[in-house]
């Protein structure tokens, strides 16, 4: 059966495609009733074919609000729209997919998709901004702490107070967009310990650092809205945040964050995982949010938690 909206125009069937249950169940009744009109098969597609679909979606022109993967189990690409996609945007991604529009999925998401700036302690730039701290990382003797790359983006200087009068240090590496991730060196003796602020007058001691799985349980850290739990609901989504800032390989979760927590951790346990960068919702309604893979950041910087 084709997974072809039937309906182009309506906010309410922008959820394209058949879900394997329900396959299952049509499949169930055309071997059941022989010389009865079956229904087509539900097409699979190569990994190619997926990625081509995901670059339609980039090619569109659609100017942020989107964020997509390859879901393998399902052979499908995950489409995530913000409400600041119309329809007539939507039409625009499926034909610029043309035959692979039914490879295609596509969910609604609440709110806007944004980066997060205003993770950890509160961190703010001599640019203006606010962010969170991610982990303390070192290499050789030099200690520094990674954080969001649009926060560091312009290499601002870092202070712990906002009338900026308790300097931390320089930025010392930017990556975003493509990637989101920074790091800070400190230049001053303000205090550096390798743990996590939980929120609740206690930390976590930070004692390595992974890649996420999907399904696993997470925490994460930030100066706007403290300690939020959640799981991992994806991975490896490339994310619209619009003006050209396209970010690509994240993680994303359903523990909610807020403006300002950019740059915050998000872990489980004592291992870090990823670094806050954006998403839609909030944590009063509740969101879903999208984080930079630590691992790569680290591995960018030559640095290790400590």
């Amino acid at each position: 059966m084709s997974s072809k909206r039937t309906n182009p125009h309506g906010r309410g069937t922008r959820r394209l495609g058949l879900t394997a249950a329900a396959t299952g169940l049509l499949a169930t009744a055309a071997f059941a009733l022989p010389g009865t009109a079956q229904a087509d098969p539900v097409a699979t597609f190569s990994s190619s074919q997926l990625a081509a679909a995901g670059d339609a979606v980039l090619a569109s022109g659609v100017d942020g609000g989107t964020a997509w993967t390859v879901d393998e189990e399902t052979n499908r690409l995950l489409l995530a729209v913000d409400e600041t996609v119309t329809d007539a945007e939507l039409d625009t991604i499926m034909e610029e997919a043309g035959p692979l529009a039914d490879a295609i999925t596509v969910e609604e998401l609440p709110g806007t998709l944004e980066r997060y700036i205003a993770g950890g302690d509160a961190i703010y730039a001599s640019a203006g901004w606010r962010c969170s701290a991610g982990v303390n990382v070192r290499s050789g003797s030099t200690d520094y702490f990674i954080t969001a790359g649009h926060c560091t983006e312009g290499f601002p200087s870092w202070y712990a107070n906002s009338s900026l009068t308790t300097y931390i240090g320089p930025t010392a590496g930017s990556s975003f967009p493509g990637n989101d991730y920074g790091i800070v060196r400190y230049d001053s003796s303000v205090a550096r310990p390798g743990t996590v602020n939980l929120y609740n007058g206690t930390t976590r001691d930070i004692t390595g650092a992974a890649n996420a799985t999907n399904g696993q349980a997470v925490q994460r850290s930030g100066s706007t809205t403290g300690l939020r739990s959640g799981s991992v609901t994806g991975l490896n989504y490339t994310v619209n945040y619009g003006g050209g800032d396209i970010v690509s390989g994240l993680t994303r979760t359903n523990a909610c964050a807020e403006p300002g927590d950019s740059g915050g951790p998000f872990f489980s346990g004592n291992t870090v995982l990823g670094l806050t960068s954006g998403g839609s919702g909030n944590c009063s309604t509740g969101g879903t949010t999208f984080y930079q893979p630590i691992v790569e950041a680290l591995n960018a910087y030559g640095v290790s938690v400590y």
